[in-house]
């Protein structure tokens, strides 16, 4: 009986290496390699975002002087560019930035803050914007010397002399 499990076995054995011996490479489908080396080449593809300024000095202001500047971007990578969010440090920043727009790569946008001028002195805001970029987020600063409305407090001193 032992010799009968022992031949059975081996049969087995000897069964499972010779249905192995088919030749693997024979069995890869050519049009789905040719698919997956076009997914990977495409998702090496990304944007970039490139602002002409990243920091902009509204130099000396009045208090409560509303101000505005606009942030030029470029998408100089290889694919669509879609801010999705752009915040301030506070509520005296807004930016307003394109929603839900894919930008092409060689494509401009604009990216517009408004500061309320609120605050005393040398005030510096940042503004985060993220975007489907490899890094995801850029950071923007606006500054300014805020000067007191009635003249009060801390003399002025103005920045761009």
């Amino acid at each position: 009986m032992k010799k009968v499990i022992l031949m059975f076995g081996a049969a087995i054995f000897a069964l499972s290496f010779t249905s192995c011996k088919e030749n693997a490479s024979s069995k890869i489908i050519m049009a789905n390699v040719d698919d997956a080396s076009e997914r990977d080449d495409a998702a090496k593809k990304l944007p970039v975002l490139t602002f002409d300024k990243v920091e902009h000095d509204f130099g000396s202001i009045q208090q409560g002087a509303a101000q505005e500047t606009i942030f030029k971007f470029t998408n100089t990578g290889d694919a669509p560019l879609i801010l999705t969010d752009a915040t301030s440090t506070c509520g005296c920043t807004i930016p307003e930035y394109p929603k839900n727009k894919a930008i092409q790569p060689g494509e401009t946008g604009e990216l517009l803050v408004k500061f309320n001028g609120s605050g005393q002195n040398q005030v510096t805001k940042a503004v985060t914007v993220t975007a489907n970029t490899a890094k995801g987020r850029e950071t923007l600063r606006i500054k300014a010397f805020v000067n007191p409305k009635n003249g009060a407090g801390a003399a002025s001193i103005p920045l761009n002399q």
